[in-house]
C-alpha cells in the first residue's frame, strides 16, 4: 500500500512538473511560421489567411518621382503572433510578419480619383527569431523574394538582407520594436486590447 502511495506521488508530480514546464516556456511550444533551410528562408504561403494590418503607400507623385518604396505594401501577421500582440502589446519571439506590394494600377475609378492596386510586384518578410538571427538588432531580420529588374516571379528561398540594408531606418524611425506600427491602425488599435482587436470598437 506504501509502495502503491509512492508510485501514485511521483505519477503526480510528473504530470505537475510537465504542466509548470510548458506553461512556464511557452515559446518552446508556440507554433513557427517560418522554415529555414540551408541558411535560408523558404518562400512563405498561406499568408493571406492570416490578419491583415493594413496597405502604406508612398506613391512617386507625392514624392518628387522618386518615391523609395511606390508601391501598395499589404502586410499581414501570423495568427499567433497576433494573439500575443493583442494580449501583451508586444511582438513574440517568432513573429513574423509578411509584406505583399503592388503596383499602382490606376488612378481613377467610377468612385472618383485614388490609388488602386495593381499587378503584384513583390515578396518580403521580416521575422522576430532569437534562435536564427541572435546578432541581428532586437533579433529582426529582413527578406525579399523578388527576382528585379521585371519583378515578375519570386524566388522559393531567399538569405536575409545584409543587418544595414534595413535595421537602422527600422530601429530609427519605427514606433515599437522595429516595426512601423504607426502606419498601421489595426495593430494600434490591438495592442494590449483584445476587446478593441477584434473590430467595431475605436
Amino acid at each position: 500500500m506504501i509502495h502503491k502511495k509512492s508510485a501514485n506521488s511521483i505519477i503526480v508530480a510528473s504530470i505537475v512538473g510537465l504542466l509548470f514546464s510548458i506553461f512556464a516556456l511557452p515559446s518552446v511550444f508556440s507554433k513557427e511560421y517560418f522554415t529555414i533551410k540551408n541558411g535560408e528562408l523558404v518562400r512563405p504561403s498561406g499568408y493571406r489567411e492570416w490578419i491583415y494590418v493594413g496597405a502604406p503607400l508612398t506613391p512617386h507623385d507625392k514624392n518628387n518621382g522618386k518615391a523609395n518604396f511606390p508601391e501598395f505594401h499589404s502586410v499581414y501577421i501570423d495568427p499567433e503572433s497576433w494573439e500575443h500582440w493583442k494580449k501583451t502589446g508586444e511582438f513574440r519571439d517568432g513573429t513574423t510578419l509578411i509584406k505583399e506590394m503592388n503596383l499602382v494600377g490606376s488612378t481613377s475609378a467610377p468612385s472618383g480619383e485614388g490609388y488602386f492596386m495593381g499587378r503584384f510586384v513583390g515578396l518580403e518578410a521580416t521575422i522576430k527569431s532569437k534562435r536564427e538571427f541572435p546578432n541581428e538588432p532586437d533579433n529582426w531580420a529582413y527578406f525579399s523574394f523578388t527576382v528585379p529588374p521585371e519583378h515578375k516571379s519570386l524566388k522559393q528561398t531567399t538569405k536575409a538582407e545584409p543587418t544595414a540594408n534595413c535595421s537602422a531606418c527600422h530601429e530609427k524611425s519605427a514606433k515599437h520594436d522595429f516595426v512601423f506600427t504607426q502606419y498601421y491602425p489595426i495593430l494600434e488599435a490591438a495592442k494590449a486590447d483584445p476587446h478593441k482587436a477584434v473590430g467595431g470598437v475605436w
